[in-house]
């Protein structure tokens, strides 16, 4: 891979993505979270996806909602303000998996676009 590759946005955004996945885990690690609800709760805010029943308009707007960096880092905040690590567990648990769909490719959604066709790239 060329250095002109890995420095086009959708290269970036996934490198980005994977220093999310494993910023997040890391410090849910160092938090002694509870490995079985990260487990459980990993592909939770794909539940945005239940948005596209209603059609693309309603669905990339919801699924945009739960994958932005925004409300985990708002949730952590919450609980860190509030001491309540399992709010910061959730947050970190959040935002593993937005870095892991930015990894893999999936980007946020447009309402005009096809559900494959992210701000990343087509999936």
């Amino acid at each position: 891979m060329t250095l002109f590759q890995l420095t086009r946005p959708a290269a970036l955004l996934r490198i980005e993505g994977a220093f999310a996945l494993g910023l997040a885990t890391f410090f849910f690690w160092r938090s002694e979270g509870n490995w079985a609800l990260y487990a459980l709760l990993l592909l939770v805010p794909d539940i945005g996806m239940l948005g596209y029943l209603r059609g693309s308009r309603i669905g990339s707007a919801a699924y945009n909602l739960f994958h932005t960096y925004a409300m985990p880092a708002a949730l952590g905040t919450l609980g860190t303000v509030t001491n309540t690590t399992l709010l910061v567990w959730l947050a970190l648990i959040w935002g593993a998996h937005i870095g892991m769909d930015r990894l893999i490719g999936y980007g946020l959604k447009y309402a005009w676009a096809p559900f494959k066709e992210t701000h990343l790239d087509k999936v």
